[in-house]
């Protein structure tokens, strides 16, 4: 089959370890089943993989991808692949397992012609969704709803700071905050993005570090090192930061003293449950919202993607034809 994979590691030059080529057609195990992916959708997990972070060498190659609509050849059915992999009788909330793994982690990923899950790692594909809508769903939207309504809490008529506004767990959280009665203000490095982040949703967006009208109920912080102190300075007394990403940088300054004088809470984030994405899909059913589609490439256009996610060349999901 063909497949987007990693041949090697490269910190420096991820994309010089990327091959568009044959591998292996996969055998799912007992208790797993096979999908025949459509659409895959890219992440920055995928360049992440390519430069080392959080996989071995000797793990290599390694396809990549988290995300995938298709069909599940054990029944025919059209289905939403959920891409965290659990331990064998793990149970409770899926994300606390500290086996779990994310497809191209320790098993091979969906940016290829077939992808291999668990049978509970299918759910069904909602028809009112396209392909490359339903193919955006299981790492971005789901890790922006939990962040929004599973660990910030957040209820209508309450207020968001969305941080960063045109990645793809941003962009789905303005996009979704909004829906859900929300008054959401967004942040971007430019006023072209900024304009972006009004027609996702936000009431109104500003520039990186830009002073708020108001101060949050919570922020939703997905860049790290250069947005932290903004964050922290503003939320309100009680408020949650949320996290889920660090692209600019894993290590910000504490501001212990504001941290624990304004009792704020700091939450990390990581995807979300198999009950939290039918829970998601039944909120787009509700609403009628819908991903945002930067672009469709395809498969062999991999590379392509994966640069504009490096460059942050892109506001919302590229996808992948396959």
């Amino acid at each position: 089959m063909k497949a987007v994979y990693a041949q090697s590691i490269n910190p420096d030059e991820p994309l010089a370890g990327l091959v568009i080529g044959d591998r292996p057609d996969p055998e799912p195990a007992e208790g797993w089943t096979r999908v025949a992916v459509k659409v895959a959708s890219l992440n920055h997990h995928d360049l992440w993989t390519l430069k080392g972070v959080g996989i071995r060498a000797e793990q290599l190659p390694m396809i990549l991808g988290c995300d995938a609509a298709g069909i599940d050849e054990a029944t025919g059915a059209e289905v939403v692949v959920h891409s965290v992999i659990n331990t064998p009788g793990w149970e409770g909330d899926d994300t606390l397992d500290p086996g779990r793994s994310l497809l191209s982690e320790k098993h091979q990923g969906s940016l290829a012609e077939y992808v291999v899950v668990p049978k509970r790692n299918v759910v069904p594909k909602p028809a009112e969704l396209s392909w490359s809508e339903a193919a955006a769903l299981s790492t971005a939207w789901l890790t922006a709803y939990r962040m929004l309504f599973t660990q910030a809490r957040l209820q209508p008529g309450q207020t968001v700071l969305v941080q960063g506004a045109s990645g793809g767990v941003a962009s789905a959280a303005i996009s979704m905050a909004r829906a859900a009665g929300l008054r959401v203000y967004a942040t971007a490095r430019t006023e072209a993005k900024q304009a972006v982040a009004l027609e996702l949703g936000a009431h109104e967006s500003f520039a990186s570090g830009a002073r708020m009208p108001e101060r949050v109920d919570a922020v939703i912080e997905t860049v790290g090192e250069a947005t932290w102190s903004h964050s922290l300075k503003s939320l309100k007394p009680g408020g949650a930061l949320v996290i889920s990403g660090a692209t600019s940088g894993p290590n910000p300054p504490a501001d212990l003293n504001r941290i624990f004088f304004l009792q704020l809470r700091v939450l990390g984030s990581t995807m979300g449950t198999r009950t939290e994405l039918q829970n998601l899909i039944a909120f787009l059913r509700a609403t009628g919202l819908r991903p945002r589609i930067d672009r469709t490439i395809p498969l062999d256009d991999a590379a392509q993607g994966i640069q504009a996610i490096a460059d942050g060349d892109l506001v919302g999901k590229i996808v992948l034809e396959v």
